[in-house]
């Protein structure tokens, strides 16, 4: 009988988790692999865990026999078994929009719900490469690479790239993830279809001058009261850059975690990485795209991603188990840091 009434009071001490998965863009069926693993890998002798995809016009939570529960939006809440259920925090994997763009985290923020990611503002900032580039540019110790924002395809941007910048370029959507309709340019005749490509994904376009050196990719995160820089991961892709191909298909790219850098960049980067993530008021675990010129070592920034991919193989993931941390472990971390 004590047992039972034990087992029943850890039930309802249990905080109740929403994984928020999904999402408007190409990214969902990312983000639902990302999904899959916290859902399997999350300490469910601490958290009862819901799964929440989110489509347009259609947020649902899925049962085991595949029964879809709808989301009431007034209070994020779901009614299962006759029950009303409401969540204590949100574990958001939901890469692209709305999840890592801030239209979730205005949401949660509305209705006092915590989540594991960034506040709205930052969230809406990161998500455009541009702007975050202007932010933190001025860290000391930092570069960024020459480039041009455009805001309309227009016939008057091919003068104007080929007059201010040098090739190779990079083509990206703004406001884009996982390198969706992004191209290198290294002739002019090249230029327009890589712009069409990246204006199809999206009504801003980055373009910026190629930085030759080596890639890495490195995550970060707060917990326990301090902020903790992972080991990076250096990026060896047989492509032209770390396309989605090279990202998500075996044996086309080789991570090494933790990458090959010595005392001296292990030492600036994991500097720049902390101002990185303190200026742009960062939550979580975010995870920031670098490389180290080959000529001059400079640390260029390439971009940030707020809602870094949680698979099995993902970079996170492998820079996580470099430092000797369980999945599950920094999964806790997180949550709990929401509260």
């Amino acid at each position: 009988m004590i047992n039972g009434v034990c087992f029943l009071l850890l039930r309802l001490m249990k905080k109740k988790i929403a994984i928020v998965t999904g999402g408007y863009t190409g990214e969902s069926v990312v983000s639902l692999k990302s999904a899959a693993v916290v859902e399997k890998t999350i300490d469910t002798e601490r958290y009862d865990v819901f799964k929440i995809l989110i489509y347009p016009h259609n947020w649902y939570h899925e049962t085991a026999s595949g029964e879809e529960i709808p989301v009431d939006l007034n209070d994020f809440s779901i009614s299962l078994n006759g029950q009303k259920i409401t969540f204590d925090g949100v574990f958001n994997i939901l890469h692209g929009s709305p999840g890592e763009d801030g239209k979730l985290a205005g949401y949660f923020d509305l209705l006092g719900l915590p989540y594991t990611t960034c506040d709205a503002l930052t969230s809406s900032i990161t998500m455009n490469k541009g702007y975050t580039k202007a932010i933190v540019q001025d860290i000391p110790e930092l570069f960024v690479a020459r480039s041009i924002q455009l805001f309309k395809n227009t016939e008057e941007n091919t003068a104007k790239i080929l007059k201010e910048l040098r090739l190779p370029l990079f083509i990206k959507p703004n406001n884009g993830g996982s390198s969706i309709g992004m191209s290198k340019v290294k002739v002019p005749n090249e230029l327009q279809e890589a712009l069409d490509k990246a204006f199809a994904e999206d009504s801003q376009v980055l373009v910026e001058e190629f930085v030759n050196g080596r890639e890495f990719s490195i995550g970060v995160y707060h917990a326990k009261g301090k902020t903790t820089v992972l080991p990076a991961t250096e990026i060896v892709s047989s492509k032209e850059f770390f396309d989605f191909e090279a990202k998500y298909s075996p044996g086309v790219t080789e991570e090494i975690t933790p990458g090959r850098m010595n005392e001296e960049e292990v030492g600036r980067v994991n500097r720049i990485i902390e101002k990185i993530y303190s200026k742009l008021n960062c939550k979580g675990a975010v995870r920031i795209d670098y490389f180290l010129e080959y000529e001059t070592d400079k640390f260029y920034f390439i971009e940030i991603n707020t809602v870094p991919g949680q698979t099995e193989t993902s970079l996170i993931s492998q820079q996580v188990k470099a430092i000797g941390m369980g999945i599950s472990d920094f999964y806790n971390e997180l949550i709990e840091e929401m509260f």
